[in-house]
């Protein structure tokens, strides 16, 4: 029987225009949501230098909340992004890397082990370089705004302009954001939280083991999980540890093995059953055989993706990216050890510091490269990892309470950023006519590039 082409049920009696085929498959790639992403920092930078720029802090200090009995929770709308919608991001990133290490490619330690190895340079070098900026300064603080690589805009960006058959390189470059995010996420957690309530901590501690026995007990549906989340957010969320590290626990917890193989076969007797006589239980049924089927990690992350990709995220950078760049900011910050600091941490320290452990781990024989990539496909990577867009902004957020400071980390991270976009997409389309990661057939040499910029190759 042949796959199904079109959408489940009936078609509507009146036609409602849709997406083209080649909008929809450019929104399903990463570059779509890396051009979203963009869009949303470009408003914010526009809006926060504009005639309206005291409308831009007023909407995002703005109050929302709910009180149910004596319990209530009020927050701006810049804290609602950044402690309650940036916990679906993060619980996007746990459910990757649960998945990852459960069926994934980190299974395989020499596979593994040259971008895990190149993350820890990525992640340490570039902290060193930011302390050598900052010595003797209470910005040395801020040491964790350089750690980590925006794995959206690096992956879309590497879509976007990046070498013809890409997918060796971008399976790498996944592989080492991956690693890079568990570190950022780390240093998170244990160095940028709160004086901590031990008894809201107590309660968040009691509901992972109660998530762990659910998974102990194979508990395969989605509801007990969501709902133990929400309790979760709300216990970190007052215990004074940052709340988004509920959604990384949510997304690690989840669980993620692949079902049994009866299981996955049982899908046809219900739907036969349901083929026979379509009854509303046999339907039930049937739909429950299917997500029975399906690891709930799976199930939860096709659910929330496109929340965090096409919404949580552009809506973090239209809240933390409005930063006024008048000529006497961008002159204070171009003298500023801070500024340049973390700008240089990120184009150099991830060049430099991916690059060399990369290939250390290759020269004492821990790993290899994937498939047909190259050294030089390594160093226009390892530049590209540059971009520490999303969390180096969250983080800077966490450790910088002086509106000077932040101001200063935030033109870094956004100048930091640019260039390493810059110096790695030039990089990479150059090596990728150079250094061609397809395999030559019968047909001749591999495929030319796409047409610069929108030429997209998945």
């Amino acid at each position: 029987m042949s796959a199904p082409t079109s959408s489940p049920g009936p078609n509507l009696r009146v036609r409602v225009p849709g997406v083209s085929p080649a909008v929809r498959d450019f929104l399903a790639t990463e570059a779509g949501s890396a051009v979203v992403l963009l869009g949303a920092t470009v408003l914010a930078l526009v809006w926060a230098n504009s005639p309206w720029s005291d409308a831009y802090e007023a909407f995002w200090s703005t109050t929302a909340g709910w009180h149910v009995g004596s319990w209530s929770i009020d927050l701006d709308l810049h804290h609602w992004v950044n402690d309650a919608a940036m916990a679906v991001f993060f619980a996007v990133v746990g459910l990757e890397i649960s998945r990852e290490v459960s069926h994934g490619e980190l299974r395989d330690r020499r596979t593994v082990a040259v971008p895990a190895l190149g993350a820890l340079g990525g992640l340490l070098v570039p902290v060193l370089i930011y302390l050598a900026f900052t010595a003797g300064t209470d910005a040395m603080h801020g040491w964790g705004v350089v750690m980590s690589t925006d794995t959206a805009f690096l992956v879309g960006i590497l879509a976007l302009f990046g070498p013809a058959c890409p997918d060796r390189l971008r399976l790498f470059l996944l592989t080492l954001a991956i690693v890079d995010d568990i570190g950022a996420i780390t240093v998170m957690a244990v160095f940028y939280s709160d004086d901590v309530d031990l008894a809201a901590l107590g309660l968040a501690a009691l509901v992972v083991v109660a998530m762990l026995v659910m998974r102990w007990l194979r508990v395969w549906q989605l509801t007990p999980y969501v709902l133990a989340g929400l309790v979760l957010w709300g216990a970190v969320q007052a215990s004074g540890v940052h709340a988004t590290l509920a959604g990384v626990l949510v997304g690690l917890l989840v669980p993620a093995t692949l079902p049994r193989r009866e299981h996955v076969e049982a899908v046809a007797g219900y739907a036969g059953d349901l083929v026979d006589d379509a009854t509303a239980e046999r339907e039930h049924l049937a739909e429950l055989a299917a997500r029975a089927a399906v690891p709930t990690s799976d199930r939860l992350q096709r659910m929330l993706h496109p929340w965090s990709a096409y919404v949580v995220v552009p809506l973090f950078g239209l809240a933390n990216a409005g930063i006024q760049l008048d000529p006497d900011t961008l002159s204070d910050a171009m003298r500023s050890r801070l500024t340049i600091g973390v700008a240089v941490a990120l184009v150099v320290g991830n060049a430099v510091g991916i690059t060399g452990a990369a290939t250390l781990a290759i020269r004492l024989g821990l790993g290899e490269l994937p498939g047909r990539v190259r050294y030089g496909h390594l160093l226009g990577g390892a530049v590209l990892a540059g971009i520490g867009f999303t969390i180096s902004l969250f983080i800077a957020q966490l450790a910088f309470d002086d509106e000077t400071q932040l101001s200063e980390a935030k033109i870094g991270i956004l100048a930091g950023s640019l260039i390493a976009a810059v110096l790695g997409s030039i990089l990479l389309r150059w090596l990728g006519e150079k250094l061609p990661l397809c395999s030559p057939g019968s047909d001749g040499p591999p495929p030319s590039l796409p047409p610069l910029p929108w030429g997209v190759q998945v």
